[in-house]
């Protein structure tokens, strides 16, 4: 899709953040049974930009040129507001994060994203 490379990195995050929701719940739910409110705490510890911004440094080795390349203008991007449970850099890098996400899934490489979801997911637990 043509049309993909020309998104704004905020446009990619913002589908990037919905996939990595999506995500996480399968991931979570895949565990075993679990109450509504359990799962939404525990999905928390990995959709925090705190959380997303730790697994970033770790996941780059695994990324090729073009990834990284779209990871970087996602870390670039300049949202009008920043939240105040994170820091600047954490924000950027969950933003970075959730464009390459977005970008892959937009792209139809969902083998991608689910390799990628895996990896985070084992770098997040290892925390």
């Amino acid at each position: 899709m043509d049309f993909v490379a020309n998104l704004s990195p905020l446009a990619l995050a913002y589908v990037g953040d919905a996939v990595y929701e999506l995500l996480v719940r399968a991931h979570l739910v895949g565990r075993g049974p679990a109450k509504p409110e359990q799962l939404h705490r525990e999905a928390l510890k990995y959709v925090r930009a705190t959380a997303q911004a730790r697994v970033v440094p770790a996941l780059e080795e695994y990324l090729t040129p073009a990834e990284k390349d779209i990871l970087r203008r996602g870390r670039n991007a300049r949202p009008g507001h920043l939240p105040r449970t994170a820091a600047p850099a954490e924000y950027h890098s969950s933003t970075a994060l959730e464009s390459l996400l977005g970008y892959l899934y937009l792209q139809g490489d969902w083998a991608r994203v689910e390799e990628l979801a895996h990896l985070i997911f084992k770098l997040a637990e290892q925390d």
